[in-house]
């Protein structure tokens, strides 16, 4: 944090360790730096001892300004959302550090921490598990308040709760209904009401349109742009969809296997990827282009993703990649800048239009994995 108290304010230049360059007067808001989680697995008789660790989060890095989106894909089980409740601390990290405008906060403890929830929120993938059906809407959307803003009249919280309903595309009247009585789309309406409520600076996302159908897809992805666009909150996006993220991100990481394999602007991502799993990603979204659809080759990849109890050495996709050789066992890449604004962990990193993907094997054979 600045000397006099203020969030940290980002020089014009500056590059953080993801490789973004800053425009000055940008405030950052969130900084992580080699955040790691392990679940531990007990076993044993009478007495439990820790047998295995389950690798879940492994050393990444990334940050986010005000008013940012960054989108955060990869396949189930590559530690997206653990990754996400790590950064607000709903997991405790095993180690790194998670500072929220220049505040650390993994040394925090329980008070500490409820000083700064108000100003990060979450929105849950299952609308409808995260919502009490025993409690009405207003109840809902408005415990936060009563929570963190103990000065406001029942009064006004009743009004403040009818604003939230209204800016999400709900009617004040709907505040007296249970989480029962609306649909999938109107119960994730509902989540971000419920995170917008203390006006928070930041938001984890995590896989909020997964759950329904396309077309209410996107009046919520809409809703959220509008509502960044008014409140100018940062977003941490997971999903798996990558044509949602492609939508509504900045910038775009990909994970596998607990690690960030690559990071980098939207455009750059998505034109020229270079690491091999985010080329077999992208070559697997559907193209509005029946003659580029046509022509273009699929990769995919055989297997599933490995245990995180036991993750390859070195580069934990060489099971499955197809440039795959002795280095890739022996030695982890480092996540490195292969051109401004576009890192990944690769040692045989090579940009590739994912439209006209041609994949060859370590021999140089043209192949389709």
């Amino acid at each position: 944090m600045s000397t006099n108290g203020e969030p940290p304010v980002v020089a014009d230049g500056a590059r953080s360790r993801d490789g973004v360059t800053a425009r000055e007067g940008d405030e950052m808001l969130v900084e992580v730096e080699d955040l790691v989680k392990e679940f531990p697995i007990r076993g044993g008789g009478i007495v439990k001892r820790t047998v295995a660790k389950v690798h879940a989060v492994s050393g990444i890095s990334f940050s986010l300004r005000r008013g940012e989106t960054l989108g955060l894909v990869g396949e189930s089980g590559s530690g997206k959302t653990t990754a996400g409740r790590a950064v607000l601390q709903l997991h405790r990290p095993t180690s790194g550090s998670v500072r929220f405008k220049g505040v650390e906060l993994t040394t925090l403890d329980s008070s500490g921490m409820r000083d700064v929830r108000k100003d990060m929120q979450i929105v849950f993938q299952d609308p409808y598990a995260s919502l009490n059906p025993k409690m009405p809407v207003n109840d809902i959307v408005g415990e936060g308040l009563v929570v963190h803003e103990k000065k406001l009249s029942k009064s006004e919280r009743k009004d403040r709760v009818r604003e939230l309903l209204s800016d999400v595309g709900l009617r004040p009247e709907h505040g007296n209904r249970y989480p029962h009585e609306f649909s999938g789309g109107q119960r994730q309406r509902l989540g971000i009401a419920r995170a917008l409520a203390l006006d928070p600076d930041f938001i984890v996302l995590d896989e909020p349109v997964s759950a329904l159908d396309v077309s209410v897809q996107a009046g919520v992805i809409n809703l959220l742009e509008r509502l960044q666009d008014q409140h100018h909150m940062a977003y941490l996006f997971i999903a798996h969809d990558l044509s949602v993220v492609r939508h509504i991100s900045d910038r775009v990481a990909v994970m596998y296997l607990g690690k960030i394999v690559e990071i980098g602007e939207r455009e750059k991502i998505y034109a020229g990827p270079t690491h091999p799993y985010t080329q077999a990603l992208l070559s697997a979204v559907p193209i509005p282009d029946p003659h580029q659809e046509k022509v273009r080759q699929r990769i995919v990849l055989e297997g599933d993703i490995p245990s995180p109890v036991s993750p390859p050495s070195g580069c934990r996709f060489r099971t499955r990649c197809w440039k795959a050789q002795e280095i890739c066992a022996d030695e982890e890449p480092e996540l490195i800048e292969h051109e401004p604004g576009l890192l990944s962990a690769c040692h045989f990193a090579e940009a590739a239009n994912p439209l006209t993907l041609s994949v060859k094997g370590s021999d140089g054979t043209k192949l389709v994995v």
